[in-house]
């Protein structure tokens, strides 16, 4: 048994063959004759010595390394970004590859150096990725390379991209006014800026859903999208004389400081989840998914 990590020599040797018959067994290349007994044997000796292949020496022949580039702005820090980068890293482990990830924090300089220096180490891939849904500016030296946007797009490539139903999240919440009976004096908590994707087509989503069934926005109440700032729109939109029936929150940051500022008021209200339809009167959401 040989000292150390076990190498192609050490198994062509155990079984009896050419290192070149080994090397076409191990990698699974089928355009050599090579009897089965022989295969067998191959497969035997490399599994008795423990062998893994050397990744580095095969990549320099194949041009293939199993990595995969994330690319993102501050996806990788932001602690609502983790399922992202958790389904990421589950699917380049299910095809047994590795996942580098690469922040940016939004500076155009970083980001070229950083994918320079990842297009020479042969990354067979990128993830280019942004923490708020958004038109991109993908960097022009991923051209040619393969590519997938997430939780962005570009108007200028023909690049795959995964990005959430913005437009049907607005009408989820919608509906769930309509069906308790609610048709006016609804507001939407959060700001509608243009270059807001997430916020824009939610919008659309729910003004058309209450126009659709007779219903209509009475106002809104603008803020980032952020408690803090929520707290106190909502609080002095309520000072001022406010009086809605229903308020929909854009995302549920600005929620938990509405809650706040309707609680400091004085006011009762009924939280009702979108996403499981689940009522409650606390302060806390309820619902897992939210």
């Amino acid at each position: 048994m040989p000292s150390g990590r076990a190498t192609l020599s050490d198994v062509a040797q155990r079984a009896g063959v050419s290192r070149t018959t080994a090397s076409f067994v191990t990698t699974g290349r089928e355009d050599m004759r090579i009897s089965e007994e022989a295969r067998h044997r191959v497969l035997r000796a490399a599994s008795e010595l423990n062998y893994r292949p050397n990744l580095m020496a095969r990549s320099l022949r194949s041009k293939i390394t199993k990595t995969i580039a994330l690319v993102s702005d501050t996806i990788a820090t932001e602690q609502y970004a983790g399922r992202a980068v958790y389904g990421c890293l589950t699917a380049a482990t299910a095809h047994e590859h590795l996942l580098v990830i690469a922040e940016t924090e939004g500076d155009p300089g970083v980001e070229a150096r950083l994918v320079e220096n990842l297009i020479d180490r042969q990354v067979d891939g990128f993830i280019y990725a942004a923490m708020f849904t958004r038109e991109a500016s993908v960097p022009r030296m991923l051209r040619g390379h393969p590519l997938v946007l997430l939780n962005c797009a570009t108007k200028y490539w023909h690049v795959p991209s995964v990005v959430p139903d913005e437009l049907e999240a607005g009408r989820t919440a919608a509906r769930v006014l309509l069906d308790a009976g609610h048709r006016d004096g609804i507001y939407v908590v959060g700001e509608r800026a243009a270059h807001s994707f997430a916020g824009r087509e939610r919008m659309v989503g729910i003004e058309r859903t209450l126009s659709e069934a007779g219903g209509r926005l009475a106002g809104t109440v603008d803020c980032a999208w952020w408690p803090e700032p929520a707290y106190d729109a909502v609080g002095r939109f309520l000072a001022a004389g406010g009086r809605p029936r229903a308020l929909i929150c854009l995302n549920d940051r600005i929620a938990f400081g509405a809650y706040q500022a309707l609680h400091g008021a004085g006011w009762p209200f009924r939280r009702t989840c979108p996403w499981c339809a689940s009522t409650t009167r606390t302060l806390l959401p309820g619902c897992a998914r939210s």
